[in-house]
């Protein structure tokens, strides 16, 4: 570890300090189960996910995830790869631009856009794709990364 990993806050991280234009992703298939699981989780109900007669009679038709599945795989991305272990979110700005369904295949895709000299925090931009390459989500998001024991 370099001595401005151990200045700015990043001594003690298992990946060190992350590099502009770094990039990491995760890929899920989802299944009702995800709603299932955060229906329980949430108490988000709505028909749109949880009642297939509505929402196959809906503009979307079929059952479509809950936002929280769809982002949650950034979540996951964020906390395993980049920024790593210790990073959470501070501060996100996405956009929802197409649904995700049961039974789509969706990838969440980070990219550090700016690490702090400072401190360990990063602006990251966020995608969440289908199996189509369709854009689901975007937007950008702000990461702090906390040294975890070794």
């Amino acid at each position: 570890m370099s001595e401005q990993e151990k200045i700015n806050g990043w001594a003690g991280t298992r990946r060190g300090m992350p590099r502009v234009g770094d990039t990491a992703e995760c890929r899920l298939d989802i299944s009702e189960r995800h709603i299932d699981l955060f229906t329980q989780m949430s108490g988000d109900r709505n028909p749109l996910h949880t009642d297939r007669a509505a929402a196959e009679q809906s503009r979307f038709g079929g059952l479509i995830v809950q936002g929280g599945v769809t982002t949650g795989i950034l979540n996951a991305v964020v906390a395993e790869d980049l920024p790593g272990p210790g990073s959470v979110f501070l501060s996100v700005d996405w956009k929802f631009s197409k649904p995700v369904y049961v039974g789509d295949t969706i990838t969440g895709r980070v990219e550090i856009v700016s690490v702090r000299e400072d401190k360990p925090f990063c602006n990251i931009r966020t995608t969440v794709e289908n199996q189509k390459g369709e854009i689901c989500v975007s937007g950008d998001a702000v990461t702090y990364t906390t040294p975890l024991p070794q």
